[in-house]
């Protein structure tokens, strides 16, 4: 048996391929709640009306979902160009403190007027994020260094730094001793979409974000030149595609949107930073760009899926006493179901 490359692939099989490998994940997470002693119909009705059944529930579920589509996108234009960035986490936190650190001298001394204030922030921490993605690089193109590893141990790195820093020079005085960022200034707390919830307008932004990195991708030459290092990067340098600098801005888009999501949240949700400001937002986005076929406008769809099977499991647990660790597995699950569904869309099986 071998994988021979199908001449051509309907388009419609990219969408369809993924949706049923989440059905047939969503079939054997039903077996494990089987197995766990609680009705799958009931299971899965408690799980959608935890998700969507309340003004609650939708909000909450679009509030995690902001973070992830912004992760995701972040990890859908590196690895398109072949740059294996699993440091998002990392970057979210930096972005997240720098944010905090910079809206609290606003606070403290009038940095800038509100207007103005909400997208230096957003500008500062898209900025902080892709120096952090800058380093790994750097030591790929000058020493050859594999960025999977330097990404994925500077998440480490800076989640000590972070608590450092909120431990020391940026402790929030009123805090009452609990280890705490200083507070942004008010005037840089994201409007909300939704009065009485916690749902703001780095939605709309994320969404935006979304549409704008799918124009970049399709509609500019440094797409295409991102595509062609990712396709073949030795095939691209002869074709005169300067590799490093296609890289470079590769760098700065995937970190900045990393860094973006970290800045949103403080701004948005927070208003300070702690060490579990981020429940795996970083990680999660490998997943839903993966999900979503590291397509930008895919990425919010997976988004919403990541994030309501999250919060949905959390009102399935509370009332059918399913294990909450069930969120994972089925994430995990549909993860693979659809890298199987995108291989066999992409090759057919020949004896």
């Amino acid at each position: 048996m071998r994988l021979e490359r199908r001449a051509s692939v309907p388009p419609i099989l990219y969408v369809a391929a993924p949706l049923a490998a989440v059905m047939v994940a969503l079939a054997i997470s039903g077996a494990l709640i089987a197995l766990a002693g609680a009705s799958v119909p009931e299971a899965y009705r408690r799980m959608a009306i935890g998700a969507f059944g309340s003004r609650l529930a939708i909000t909450e579920t679009l509030t995690r979902a902001t973070p992830l589509i912004l992760t995701g996108l972040a990890a859908a234009v590196a690895f398109r160009a072949r740059l294996w960035n699993i440091g998002a986490e990392g970057q979210f936190y930096i972005a997240a403190l720098a944010t905090a650190a910079l809206g609290g001298a606003a606070s403290a001394g009038g940095l800038l007027p509100g207007p103005l204030l909400i997208p230096f922030l957003m500008i500062c921490g898209a900025a902080v994020g892709a120096m952090l993605l800058l380093a790994p690089l750097a030591l790929r193109l000058r020493f050859g260094v594999d960025e999977v590893v330097v990404t994925l141990l500077l998440n480490f790195v800076v989640l000590l730094f972070v608590s450092m820093m909120i431990d020391g020079p940026l402790r929030d005085r009123m805090a009452f001793g609990w280890p705490q960022s200083v507070r942004v200034s008010p005037e840089a707390a994201l409007p909300k979409l939704w009065q009485g919830t916690r749902l703001h307008v780095g939605l709309l932004v994320a969404v935006a974000m979304s549409v704008v990195v799918w124009i970049i991708q399709s509609r500019t030459a440094f797409g295409l030149e991102a595509k062609a290092a990712g396709f073949n990067p030795r095939a691209a340098a002869f074709a005169g595609v300067p590799i490093p600098k296609v890289l470079v801005g590769v760098a700065c888009l995937s970190g900045g949107l990393a860094g973006l999501a970290g800045a949103i949240e403080v701004m948005g949700v927070k208003g300070y930073v702690t060490t579990d400001l981020s429940p795996g937002f970083g990680y999660a986005g490998i997943v839903v760009a993966m999900l979503a076929a590291l397509n930008p406008i895919g990425v919010v769809a997976a988004s919403l899926f990541v994030a309501a099977t999250f919060v949905g499991v959390d009102g399935m647990s509370r009332a059918l006493k399913v294990p909450s660790f069930i969120a994972d597995v089925t994430v995990a699950l549909s993860l693979l179901c659809v890298l199987v569904a995108l291989t066999l869309v992409t090759y057919r099986i020949r004896r």
